[in-house]
Order: structure tokens, then C-alpha cells, then sequence
């Protein structure tokens, strides 16, 4: 049977790794010499859990050697959050907090790409090659499906691979 996971690494050239999105965050990685590259599908759980961070220790090449890419993900000024998601981080780490705004009691909006950047450069990424981050799926519709905002949608697919 194929395996089941939310990420996955390669260092050969034509096999692409895919990743699936409707608000959770797609990161893509590369080697900054081109010979590896990595996808991880980085929802709120996983990104509490140490998804990106377990990527990052699949590779081969050293943290400091790679760049990251964050794809459309549901974005800051919209995706709120309850108490569950909050302390799934900062139990974890207090510095996290940063990244949540309390909008009503129990409730908060959440950056989950500076989440993302955080748990980057904790794995040794230079902030300096994390990319991306920019778009919300909730707020464009033209654009980006959305489960939280249409329910009943289609996925993004997200690519990678190095070419032969």
C-alpha cells in the first residue's frame, strides 16, 4: 500500500511531490544547490505537532542550505481560531503568542505564516530564504479554494520536483 503522510523529501530529479490544500499551508523546500527538495502539508495541527520542523530533519541538507516557500494558506486578518489551537502552541512555546489576536473570549485570529516563519528559523532556516506568506484563501475567491469559507470546495494542488 502507498504511505500516508503529510510530507515527503526527494533527492530524485523528475519525481513530484504534491501536496493538496483548501487553508492549511503548503511549504515547499529546496536545496539552495538543487539536489533535494521537500513538500509538507502544514494544517494547525501539524504545524503545533512539528511537522515542518520533522522536514526539515528528513533532509539531507542542512537547514542553513535551504529555502522555504509558503503557499496560499488561510491568512491572518481572517482565520479565527478557538482556545484548543491557542494553547496547542503556546503550551509549546510561549513566543508564540505573538502570532494570535484575541478577537471575543476564547477566540482569536491566527498568522499561521508567522507560525510557519518561527518554526523555520527554530529549525535553523535563514529567515532570509523563506518566501511567500502572502495570500489568503478566504478573503479571494477568484483565486483560492476555501474550506472554511465555502464548506463544500475544491483543492489546490501545490508541485515540486527537479528537473531532469
Amino acid at each position: 500500500a502507498e504511505p500516508t503522510a503529510d510530507a515527503a523529501v526527494t533527492s530524485v530529479a523528475g519525481v513530484v511531490l504534491a501536496i493538496l490544500t483548501a487553508d492549511c499551508l503548503p511549504v515547499v523546500f529546496a536545496a539552495r544547490e538543487g539536489g533535494e527538495i521537500g513538500a509538507a502539508h502544514a494544517g494547525w495541527r501539524g504545524l503545533a505537532d512539528g511537522m515542518l520542523e520533522a522536514t526539515v530533519a528528513a533532509m539531507q541538507t542542512p537547514a542553513a542550505q535551504l529555502q522555504a516557500w509558503l503557499g496560499p494558506a488561510a491568512g491572518p486578518a481572517l482565520y479565527e481560531i478557538g482556545e484548543d489551537v491557542f494553547e496547542a502552541f503556546v503550551e509549546r512555546d510561549a513566543g508564540a503568542a505573538a502570532a494570535f489576536v484575541a478577537t471575543r473570549p476564547g477566540h482569536w485570529k491566527v498568522d499561521l505564516y508567522a507560525l510557519a516563519r518561527r518554526r523555520l528559523q527554530s529549525a535553523g532556516l535563514d529567515p532570509a530564504h523563506i518566501s511567500g506568506g502572502q495570500y489568503c484563501t478566504l478573503a479571494d475567491p477568484q483565486r483560492f479554494y476555501s474550506h472554511r469559507r465555502d464548506r463544500r470546495t475544491g483543492r489546490m494542488a501545490t508541485l515540486a520536483w527537479i528537473a531532469p
